[in-house]
């Protein structure tokens, strides 16, 4: 298992919280941080190497 970071993004694109994600590997961290998508952005991140970020759908 591995360790990763969700960052929840406000909108003006500053750090609103963290969520920490243990997963077996990046394709599963990946899936779970979509899942966090709701209003916000969300960034995955493993140490400190940025995986990908996940867009809010506008509305």
């Amino acid at each position: 298992m591995q360790e990763y970071l969700a960052y929840v993004l406000d909108h003006d694109g500053h750090i609103k919280h963290r969520i920490g994600l243990i997963c077996g590997d990046e394709q599963a961290a990946k899936e779970r941080a979509k899942q966090l998508v709701d209003r916000h952005d969300v960034e995955l991140w493993q140490g400190s190497r940025k995986i990908a970020t996940f867009h809010r759908l506008n509305s």
